[in-house]
């Protein structure tokens, strides 16, 4: 029951086409703790691994990130890792940036090629969106252009609009992610991710946060959502299930339904 298209890196599908892929955040404050949680996060093995740049101490030292995400690249090996930096209006944490260093920080990261992916919000200004998605073209990074509310779920036309905006600025993955304020609001998700997947050149990744957006997680890729995230050592958002849990249910709904 695939609706959506893969994640690809290099031409090819991550992880050889699974549906959905499996995202587990990073988000220690140190390399030590970062190398701490990957080595409880890889047993467990993802997909995809998430470095939440703005929980790191050293983010205003260009040199330590490009460290960090070196050995981090390194500890994953063949697993690919998406750079985010969130922003406090999205959700992030408090950093002690502006956003032309934010994006000099970007550029640097991906100039040094020792990541897969990167997330921009497309709620920041045009022209600041124009340089990330330059800098990740130029060094074939997949740029995941993306929207989080944290307080609410807009209307589905909305919803649906965001993603066919990330693919009219130029994303490779186009992301929603709003919190419920009951399970109405979790159909209204659903229900966009679904009529997004049938409009969109590109994939898309959804999820409502929170207790009641918990089961999005689990069976949003029915509806077109091509990745989900989980916890393998430490949340980074409301509402993450542990990797183990999630895998036990993929595997109950996709043997149900006939899926891969």
């Amino acid at each position: 029951m695939q609706t959506s298209r893969p994640i690809e890196l290099h031409g090819q599908p991550i992880a050889g086409g699974k549906f959905p892929l499996i995202c587990t955040p990073l988000v220690g404050r140190t390399q030590e703790q970062l190398l701490a949680e990957l080595a409880v996060v890889l047993p467990k093995q993802p997909d995809v691994l998430e470095w939440r740049v703005d929980f790191f101490e050293a983010i205003g030292d260009s040199a330590a990130v490009i460290a960090t995400a070196r050995a981090i690249k390194q500890a994953a090996g063949n697993i690919p890792v998406l750079f985010t930096r969130r922003s406090t209006l999205e959700g992030g944490e408090k950093i002690a940036l502006n956003e032309d260093q934010v994006i000099a920080m970007y550029t640097a990261v991906c100039e040094s090629q020792c990541i897969d992916l990167i997330d921009y919000e497309m709620a920041n200004d045009a022209a600041n969106i124009v340089r990330v998605r330059a800098a990740a073209k130029a060094n074939n990074i997949k740029l995941v252009l993306s929207f989080h509310n944290f307080s609410f779920t807009p209307g589905m036309e909305t919803l649906v609009a965001k993603f066919l905006t990330a693919d009219q600025l130029g994303a490779d993955v186009a992301k929603v992610a709003v919190m419920p304020r009951d399970l109405d609001d979790v159909l209204t998700l659903l229900t966009a991710t679904r009529e997004a997947s049938k409009k969109l050149r590109i994939p898309l990744i959804s999820m409502s946060m929170g207790p009641y957006g918990a089961m999005t997680r689990l069976f949003g890729w029915a509806f077109g959502s091509s990745l989900t995230f989980a916890v393998g050592a430490s949340s980074s958002a409301p509402g993450q299930v542990p990797i183990e849990d999630l895998n036990t249910v993929l595997a109950i709904l996709q043997k149900s339904i006939g899926g891969k």
